[in-house]
């Protein structure tokens, strides 16, 4: 990252001094038409569900439509350019998630830089990902997987949304870990078609992309990537004997220089979805869980995430293909 960590704490720290009601009368106008929830990976992907299942108590809160626009493409950095492009006025807001730390440590020029260039508005939540194989797959554990694997090396098809999303970096994760070869298969739509089908044999998929293929005996899960078992798949072993537990994040984030009044009004209407109960439930039932944070809480989270993955991808030789 360009931006120093502790400039960027301080920046975090002093927006976190700002004032938690503004009364300013042209913060308190907005919205005053629909604002525009670009998201960077393709409809039914974990951050285009997320988006499509807040937006509804989004535009009841804020009494504007919430667009969610999905703009996949380069890894979600095309989408984060356009944000980045955009006017600072809160009617253009990026839906920020892991691949964007991910991308950064990935990529070595990027046209942004996503600490400098995006203000960070609102956590959504943590979502770890499945382990999961197609069906006919003779592996019915994570040790049966790893020993058909070293038999058959470079015979077994990993599934993606495309460089730097939540599959392809947990499955290079799995392949450093293990010394396991893997060939990285990328998709630019979904890939639960060539993966139930058989055409790709596995995919660290998020639990919300999966789940629905899971329950109907379309896939096989082997594991969750948290370092926890999901009550959405109970029973179901962690993978953190293998890899790192961890969890994907998603939330709301704005181009820099968007008025500090409006990012906390976006705030307040995003931490008043979350708790709603029917938004709890439907994040349980897709085994996803509410994350509330203030805008500078979710700024310290993106920068932690962001040191931490990029000492590990370094540390992995894990660059963009």
């Amino acid at each position: 990252m360009k931006l120093p960590r502790r400039k960027f704490l301080q920046l975090t720290a002093g927006a976190a001094t700002a004032p938690a009601f503004p009364r300013f009368a042209w913060a308190l106008d907005y919205p005053g038409r629909p604002v525009r929830l670009v998201v960077a990976f393709f409809a039914g992907s974990l951050s285009d569900i997320l988006a499509r299942t807040i937006a509804d108590g989004l535009s009841k809160q804020l009494g504007q439509q919430i667009i969610v626009d999905d703009q996949p493409g380069a890894g979600g950095n095309l989408a984060t350019d356009m944000v980045v492009r955009a006017t600072p006025d809160g009617y253009t807001l990026l839906e920020a998630t892991s691949a964007n730390v991910w991308n950064a440590a990935l990529y070595d020029k990027l046209g942004f830089d996503f600490i400098r260039d995006i203000a960070p508005v609102a956590s959504i939540s943590r979502t770890p990902g499945v382990m999961a194989v197609t069906p006919s797959f003779p592996a019915k554990t994570v040790p049966e997987f790893m020993a058909y694997a070293k038999e058959n090396l470079g015979k077994i098809n990993m599934a993606s949304g495309g460089i730097g999303s939540l599959p392809h970096v947990a499955g290079e994760l799995f392949k450093f870990m293990t010394g396991i070869n893997l060939v990285h298969v990328p998709y630019r739509g979904s890939y639960l078609p060539d993966l139930i089908g058989g055409q790709v044999q596995v995919a660290f998929g998020p639990i919300p992309t999966l789940i629905e293929q899971i329950r109907a005996g379309k896939l096989r899960t082997l594991a969750v990537t948290g370092a926890e078992p999901s009550a959405a798949l109970p029973g179901l072993p962690t993978l953190s004997q293998f890899v790192p537990g961890y969890e994907a994040f998603n939330g709301v984030g704005a181009p820099k220089k968007t008025p500090i009044e409006i990012i906390y009004k976006l705030n307040a209407a995003v931490n008043v979805v979350l708790a709603d109960p029917r938004i709890q439930d439907r994040f349980a039932q897709l085994g996803s869980v509410p994350a509330p944070m203030t805008p500078a809480e979710f700024g310290k989270l993106i920068v932690v995430e962001s040191e931490k993955w990029g000492n590990l991808f370094k540390s992995a030789g894990i660059r963009a293909e």
